[in-house]
């Protein structure tokens, strides 16, 4: 399994809007300047964070985007499932009917622990969490 980099930068834009101070708006373009990532591609990943409530935006010269929930609601595992889609490694781990060879699928069963532990790290681990490793770091200034 690969975490692109819709999953990684919508991690890091994350991590910088839970850095913020609590109610704190910011733009996408502020989110750039401070991370690397591109103003654009902010926003389109904005888009499903958005639909899943994950952040919310407000229009306007004074908007800007900020958690849509507490920080220690927020999952990895909600982040990536948001941008990246389902994390099963295959298919057939969450929707069996879709594979003929259940019945005797010898390596069903493999893929299936991979999913379940998986799932069990990214939703283990929650942006609160990421902020106070970032902050154990020693860091001065935020930066990829």
């Amino acid at each position: 399994m690969r975490i692109s980099t819709k999953g990684r930068y919508s991690l890091e834009a994350l991590l910088y809007m839970a850095l913020l101070p609590d109610g704190e708006y910011c733009s996408t373009r502020t989110i750039a300047e401070h991370t690397g990532i591109s103003d654009g591609y902010l926003e389109q990943l904005f888009i499903p964070l958005r639909k899943a409530g994950i952040i919310r935006g407000i229009r306007g010269p004074q908007g800007g985007y900020l958690l849509g929930k507490e920080p220690d609601t927020i999952t990895v595992g909600d982040i990536l499932r948001a941008v990246e889609g389902p994390l099963e490694p295959v298919a057939c781990v969450v929707n069996s009917m879709i594979c003929p060879a259940e019945a005797y699928c010898i390596s069903r069963h493999t893929w299936s622990e991979l999913y379940h532990e998986i799932s069990d790290c990214v939703d283990s681990i929650t942006l609160t969490d990421l902020v106070e490793a970032y902050y154990a770091m020693d860091r001065l200034e935020y930066a990829i």
